[in-house]
Parts: structure tokens; sequence; C-alpha cells
């Protein structure tokens, strides 16, 4: 059917293969905002069915990883939080790259974890990743309530931490995190279509950033020599803004909060690129 016989209402819907670098249709992916929705309900159901505690596992998960923070890198190692509660400090720090990897890892398997969903009808591509983005942060938002918590206590038996007007932008700084782990994930996404055993070395990576990321420590416990190399981390600048703002501690200088954003923005979009290019033959290379 052609184009001029869509026009005359013959069809509501043609299905063409796209010839641009960069095609994401907003108007169709909001017509599809119905199914994101099932696909979030879909992943947060898979995850905690037929589990004894069930979303509790949001919670417990980064605060497990805070109690271990604590005792290696706060008693053992003696590593100072800028006098920040280690609690707030570590479990702060846990919950955003808690975020930043999630959105990596599970964008990271879009086409080879939904091959035969692909396969077989159409929708657009882009819901799944953005699905994953918003099953994600429910975890990250429940996350957060528990951390306010924690600040309250704190705040309330003297604790010197104080939240900046900076906080006001915390939203922004969770969207960061979000296009640049959806952006890396959409990447590897691409390139594991055809090579495989790169997936096995997703999980590696992951665990070796954080370590090169200010989680358990802060960006001020590094050598100021070696300090610029942190700011070819982009996940850096976010962590250490989200202190700044919440904490009212630490914080990273402008140069570094740009590169950021600069990285992110290059990121998402040849994540972007090459998604929009490879969802046209994956279906025959997996």
């Amino acid at each position: 059917m052609s184009d001029t016989d869509a026009r005359d209402g013959d069809w509501t819907l043609v299905i063409k293969p796209s010839r641009k670098w960069l095609d994401i249709d907003l108007r169709e992916i909001y017509r599809y905002r119905d199914l994101i929705k099932l696909f979030v309900n879909r992943d947060f159901v898979t995850v905690y069915k037929q589990t004894i505690l069930g979303p509790i596992w949001f919670v417990l998960n980064p605060l497990f990883t805070t109690i271990m923070f604590s005792f290696v890198f706060g008693k053992l190692a003696n590593i100072p939080t800028d006098g920040v509660p280690q609690t707030l400090f570590y479990y702060g720090g846990t919950m955003l790259w808690g975020y930043f990897s999630n959105c990596l890892t599970t964008a990271s398997d879009i086409f080879t974890g939904n091959a035969g969903l692909f396969g077989k009808v159409y929708f657009p591509r882009m819901t799944v990743p953005i699905s994953k983005v918003f099953s994600n942060l429910i975890s990250t938002g429940i996350q957060f309530a528990t951390l306010v918590v924690f600040y309250v206590y704190f705040v309330a038996i003297g604790s010197p931490v104080r939240p900046t007007w900076w906080a006001l932008a915390i939203p922004l700084i969770v969207v960061q995190l979000a296009a640049l782990g959806t952006g890396f994930g959409m990447i590897i996404s691409s390139l594991t279509t055809k090579y495989r055993d790169l997936r096995q070395l997703v999980g590696f990576g992951v665990s070796l950033w954080m370590y090169a990321t200010p989680i358990a420590y802060p960006l001020s416990q590094v050598d100021e020599r070696y300090r610029w190399i942190m700011g070819f981390n982009p996940v850096t600048a976010s962590v250490e803004a989200f202190r700044a703002a919440f904490f009212g501690v630490g914080g990273a200088g402008p140069g570094m909060m740009w590169s950021s954003i600069a990285a992110t923005v290059v990121i998402l979009a040849l994540g972007l690129v090459l998604f929009n290019r490879n969802e046209r033959t994956f279906v025959d290379v997996i």
C-alpha cells in the first residue's frame, strides 16, 4: 500500500523502515504510553513475584551495602566522610549508583532479552528502555524515601548536615544518571547482538566502575594530583552534586559538571543512533 493510499484513509498505521541515523517518533511513543505502563508493571511483578519480602528488598539491598561499607571503609580503612554520618553518606551513594547501574544493565539486555517479543509483534522499540528507566525509578524512589527518614533522624540528634537550595536540582541529577546509564546500556545492547561474549564483561565492568566512582569515599580524599582523572568519569560529578545539594558538603567544580553533562549528551546520542540502526536487523542476528 502506497503512502498516498494510506493518506486516503485505507490504513491507520503504515510501518516503514527508518532510513535516518536517528529517527525517534515521540508522538508514536506517546501513543504507546499504555504499553510502557504494562512493561513497568511486568518488570516490577517479575522481579518480586514469589519472594518472601517482596519490595522490601528495595531497601535491604542498599542497606546491607551501607553496613558493609561502614565496616570496611569506615572502621577498617578509617576513611572520613566529610562530616556526613556514615549511614547517610554510604546509603545515598549506593542509592545513586544502584539507579545508574540498573539503568545500564537492564538497557544492555534489551535486544537479547526481548528477542522473542520483538520478532512477533510491532511496537516502538524505544518503549522498552523507557519503561526500564521508570521501573528502576520506582525502587530508587522507595530508597530515597528511606534516606529521608534516616536524614530526619540524624538532623534531630544534632548532625550538622543541611540541605542547600541546590536540592531542587536533585530531579535533574536523577535524569542525568538515567540518560547516562541508558545510553551506555543501549550501546552495549547494540554490540552484544553480534558479540555475545561482551555480555560477560558487563557485570564485571560495572563493579570496577563503582570503585572508580566516589561512592565509598568522598572526592576530597582523592589526591589533588589525580583528582582530574575522576573528571573522566561522568558519574562522579552527579554523585558529588547530590551530596552538595542534600548534605551541604563536597561537590564537583563547574568544569567537572559541564564535562559530565557533555559526556551524557554524547553517550545518549550515540546509544540512540546505534539502537535505531540495530533494531532493523537484530532479529536476523540473534
